[in-house]
């Protein structure tokens, strides 16, 4: 008798196993099952997001093209053209009174905005790299070729460029170097010939003179666009005739080839 009741147990216990085990799987399977469902409804929300982020982006990018003026044809445009054009800024002077002069340029060529209408809070947003669409004229003074009266809008598409310095060394003393005006260039092997500062003393622009090949050039340190940087004023104020020096800057026009000064390299 004890024998069948145990054996009657036993069957039960295991009768209950196996249906706990059932309803394990049971859950297990249902779980799997909504699982997979809310991964595949993430990667679907997922995917119609990125395809949605590249609908906008687009958009944008049609925006900014709408009458924009090519590198090209800014350059064969006669001055006092309306122009708009589409560019990254590289630097940019001290602002003042809501205006803002700034070197600028994208893969085609650059495009020095002179006193473009700016707030104190849009300027330092004006970051290296940064890309704005303007809207101005095309000026000229002294032979520099420009963008006056200009006004201009971020462009908000995540496309950033930074121009790396050209070297157009074997460009001197000819034609073709004003093909670069303008640009982020690099002079090597130049010899110092004479370093003046502007009103006799320093504080203010300072003028370099620099030669080679016997030919000699002109070289500018804007104070408004990198003065306030104390060691690299004090280093270019500093600079003696017949010392050896690679030098980095933008290509500014007046008169002549007068580079605005970024970088020194003394050898």
């Amino acid at each position: 008798m004890k024998k069948k009741i145990v054996s009657v147990v036993l069957a039960s216990a295991m009768a209950f196993s196996l249906a706990a085990c059932s309803a394990k799987t049971q859950v297990e399977d249902a779980v799997n099952e909504v699982t997979e469902e809310v991964t595949a409804a993430v990667e679907e929300t997922a995917q119609e997001a990125t395809e949605a982020v590249e609908e906008v982006k687009e958009e944008v990018a049609e925006a900014v093209d709408e009458d924009v003026t090519s590198y090209a044809d800014f350059l064969a445009a006669e001055t006092e053209s309306e122009v708009t054009v589409v560019t990254y800024v590289q630097a940019h002077q001290s602002w003042w009174d809501n205006k803002v002069t700034v070197y600028t340029q994208n893969e085609d060529g650059a495009y020095f905005l002179y006193e473009l209408a700016c707030s104190e809070e849009d300027a330092a947003k004006l970051t290296e790299g940064t890309k704005i669409k303007v809207h101005g004229f095309k000026g000229e003074w002294a032979g520099e070729v420009e963008i006056t009266d200009g006004t201009f809008e971020f462009v908000e598409d995540g496309d950033t460029f930074v121009a790396e310095a050209k070297d157009v060394t074997d460009k001197l003393g000819t034609d073709e170097l004003a093909d670069f005006m303008n640009q982020k260039v690099l002079f090597t092997d130049m010899t110092v010939v004479s370093v003046a500062f502007k009103n006799d003393e320093p504080g203010d622009d300072i003028y370099v003179t620099l030669s080679k090949d016997d030919a000699e050039y002109s070289f500018c340190l804007e104070y408004y666009l990198n003065g306030s940087d104390e060691d690299f004023y004090n280093l270019v104020g500093g600079l003696e005739a017949g010392q050896v020096v690679d030098v980095e800057g933008f290509l500014y026009w007046y008169e002549g080839a007068n580079t605005h000064i970024t970088a020194v390299t003394v050898k």
